[in-house]
């Protein structure tokens, strides 16, 4: 008998790299400021420039305590970013940075202040002063999947990220950035674009207005299910996935019902970082993000909405090809044996959120244009059910509108 007829028939995993981004440290369980300025300390950083939020300096003491506490090494602050991150307002950001001599950088807010961040880090650092500047700087996607990569200098200034919302940008290497001219999103991407370190403290997100928090609670809901439904998905990923989604599957529901729960709010944060281990672990998202991506940049639609309505649409749609793979996602949420896009849409209706496109003002007199779009974004490229013409992603789209 030949030795290979007495192996047990084993299909080979994908084959993966495991990759250490380059951050250093994430604090949870430690007040915002006492965290950061021990960093800043760490550091030896003496011009410490804070991008903060709006919102939250309107509505806290949250800045004036962060000023406080850093004392002499605080450098200046900014506050405001809008949604999607425009160029406009990453100048804006950058010249009062290089104008601080900033040697620290500090985001205090939700995910495109984080973004915003980083492209102040790269803005700097390639000396970029207009809005064409940001064009050499950029990834592209085009529409045969094929990308072009720049070739980036890692930034000279690090960041330090305090996340307000659960979108979990801080734990990505990428940062979107929207050119208002066209309008489209692009995406920025440098292994040192990742911040240094995250301060994760549920006290700072109690003003986060409750829709923007729930609807981010679903981007990283989004972030795990994606992960679980890869075909390219292996086990160090579907354990960080599995354990967030179970976190986010049970903690948003409370923080919904109890708004001042910390520790539900601190339960959705550490699910949102689990959900960011594809990252690292190389498992590509699919179509509920890369078409998000073009509803956020294009369309204006919050990046939790997009998750709320556009990932039970692409579950159902790829469901043909992993099916068996979606069964874990229901288990994890606690209901075994239903559909995996109803468990999502239970989860959406219980948080109150939207799930169809025309609840966010999406009508289908915009699909051709979403869909053109949508074709030069990786995550299309990579969804488990091949997508290879724009009116595959006009039938997702048809699902919600």
């Amino acid at each position: 008998m030949a030795l290979e007829s007495t192996l047990p028939n084993i299909t080979s995993p994908p084959v993966t790299v495991y990759t250490h981004f380059p951050q250093e440290r994430v604090h949870f369980g430690e007040a915002f400021d006492e965290a950061l300025a021990g960093e800043a300390e760490r550091r030896g950083a003496e011009r410490v420039f804070v991008l903060g939020s709006a919102s939250l300096a309107a509505a806290s003491d949250f800045m004036q305590r962060l000023r406080t506490r850093l004392g002499s090494r605080f450098a200046g602050t900014l506050s405001g970013m809008p949604s999607h991150t425009p160029r406009e307002a990453v100048l804006e950001m950058t010249r009062a940075a290089r104008a601080a001599r900033a040697d620290l950088i500090v985001t205090f807010g939700g995910g495109s202040l984080t973004d915003g961040g980083k492209m102040v880090r790269l803005c700097l650092e390639h000396g970029v002063d207009d809005v064409d500047g940001f064009d050499a700087l950029r990834s592209v996607t085009h529409a045969d999947g094929s990308t072009t990569q720049p070739r980036l200098r890692a930034p000279a200034i690090d960041q330090i990220t305090i996340p307000t919302t659960l979108s979990g940008g801080e734990f990505n290497i990428t940062a979107g950035c929207t050119d208002t001219r066209v309008p489209v999103k692009h995406a920025f991407r440098h292994a040192r674009l990742i911040p240094a370190c995250v301060i994760l403290d549920p006290q700072v997100t109690l003003h986060t207005p409750p829709w923007l928090w729930l609807s981010t609670g679903m981007r990283a809901v989004d972030h795990c299910v994606e992960t679980l439904c890869s075909l390219q998905a292996n086990s160090q990923s579907d354990g960080a996935a599995l354990n967030g989604l179970r976190l986010l599957a049970a903690a948003l529901p409370a923080c919904k019902a109890d708004p001042g729960d910390p520790d539900a709010r601190l339960e959705c944060q550490i699910g949102a970082w689990q959900s960011m281990e594809h990252n690292q672990s190389g498992v590509p998202m699919g179509a509920s993000h890369g078409i998000g991506h073009v509803l956020g940049g294009t369309c204006n639609v919050p990046h939790g909405h997009t998750s709320c309505i556009m990932l039970p649409a692409a579950l159902r749609w790829n469901a043909p090809v992993n099916a068996h793979l979606q069964a874990r996602v229901s288990a994890a949420m606690g209901r075994p044996g239903i559909d995996a896009a109803a468990a999502i849409e239970d989860l959406v209706r219980v948080l109150e959120q939207p799930s169809r496109l025309s609840q966010v003002g999406v009508t289908r007199a915009r699909f051709d244009e979403i869909a053109a779009h949508a074709m030069h974004d990786r995550y299309i490229h990579t969804n488990p059910r091949p997508i290879t013409q724009p009116a595959q992603v006009r039938e997702i789209l048809e699902l919600v509108a």
